[in-house]
């Protein structure tokens, strides 16, 4: 009898092939897609979360498989959505990539897949999943280390990764879209996409601003690290570390936001080279590959997604939480933004940056 598995659609060429692979490997594969929001008065057929279901539907006709659609609208709004929101009203930058697998695209999946009366599920994400030496779960970076995505997945607990399947992890995207050509898959060509899923036109303050009312968003000032006013920025949700477009205000040299200061409302101002920093402080660490450190260990640390990582030091604090000495200064490391630990392909885990000092 054949095992079952429920393989998250989206509707684009990556999760489309991973399905083909799985039921080419033997399984009894199951299409599921979540709707997990609809875009506030737009008709379902030009809503990019109903259109997504609609090319996967397609898709799982094409391979001769059942697809769902299934609402994950209230898992979403409460898990990604909300916390969202709430974390760029505390001056920090949020990961919502992080939270939705863990807790829509992997917690809430799980559950849904029981009822199917199957035990595991699949993406199609570039990642590569190992049961090490020390008895426990750990993704692993992909064969294609340009697509790898293990940074957005640290997340993931023992359960949840001992349960998952990633078929894409041993394949180049080039290979992939070859794949769907040749099965003749309608998505073979269609563009990946880039942006945040809630907010296609990256106006991240337009959407916290109607998402939590504009009575929220007050302006301030900005300051220069001495606590001189330079100028009034228009709400601290629009800002982040390290951005030197868009703020408004002409100094006559090149600034940068080098601290977001809720308390005070104030957007401090700085030149580059106050961004680096060689200590972060993280909280809420997911250990995957390791337990976590009785002493100091060696890692390299990735600071954000695009970031090649850099060799660090790690140990815990005395109050819970993960530090993190980088052996040379690092740009821009953000509160609200992960560090996730490697050993060379392996995750170690990782958790949400706190503070950052010199």
């Amino acid at each position: 009898m054949k095992e079952k598995i429920v393989i998250g659609m989206s509707g684009g060429v990556d999760s489309s092939v991973a399905a083909y692979l799985l039921k080419e490997q033997g399984y009894e594969v199951i299409g599921v897609t979540m709707v997990h929001w609809k875009e506030s008065g737009v008709p379902d057929e030009a809503c990019p979360s109903i259109q997504a279901a609609a090319e996967a539907k397609e898709v799982a006709r094409q391979l001769d498989i059942p697809h769902y659609t299934l609402d994950f609208c209230r898992e979403f709004k409460t898990h990604v959505m909300d916390y969202f929101a709430a974390e760029y009203l505390r001056g920090r930058t949020p990961n919502p990539c992080t939270v939705c697998n863990r807790y829509v695209k992997w917690e809430a999946l799980l559950k849904r897949a029981a009822d199917f009366g199957a035990d595991l599920v699949a993406t199609g994400h570039y990642a590569r999943i190992r049961l090490l030496e020390n008895g426990r779960y750990a993704l692993c970076r992909a064969a294609a280390d340009q697509k790898d995505q293990t940074y957005a997945l640290y997340n993931l607990t023992q359960e949840q990764l001992a349960h998952t399947r990633m078929p894409l992890g041993g394949y180049e995207k080039p290979q992939i879209r070859k794949i769907a050509e040749q099965i003749g898959l309608h998505v073979a060509d269609k563009p990946d996409s880039q942006e945040i899923c809630f907010i296609p036109d990256h106006d991240y303050g337009a959407f916290i601003e109607a998402y939590q009312g504009g009575d929220k968003i007050r302006p301030g000032n900005f300051v220069d690290r001495d606590g001189k006013i330079l100028g009034q920025h228009k709400g601290i949700i629009h800002y982040t570390i390290g951005q030197r477009k868009g703020l408004g205000i002409a100094l006559g040299s090149r600034a940068f936001v080098t601290r977001i200061c809720p308390d005070t409302n104030e957007v401090v101002l700085g030149e580059n080279e106050d961004l680096f920093g060689r200590t972060l402080y993280a909280s809420d660490f997911n250990w995957m590959g390791a337990l976590p450190p009785k002493d100091r260990m060696r890692a390299t640390g990735k600071i954000r997604y695009a970031h090649k990582g850099a060799d660090c030091t790690v140990s815990a604090t005395t109050d819970g939480l993960v530090k993190c000495e980088f052996d040379q200064p690092q740009r821009a490391m953000t509160p609200g933004q992960s560090v996730v630990l490697y050993d060379g392909d392996v995750v170690l885990g990782g958790g949400v940056i706190q503070t950052a000092e010199k």
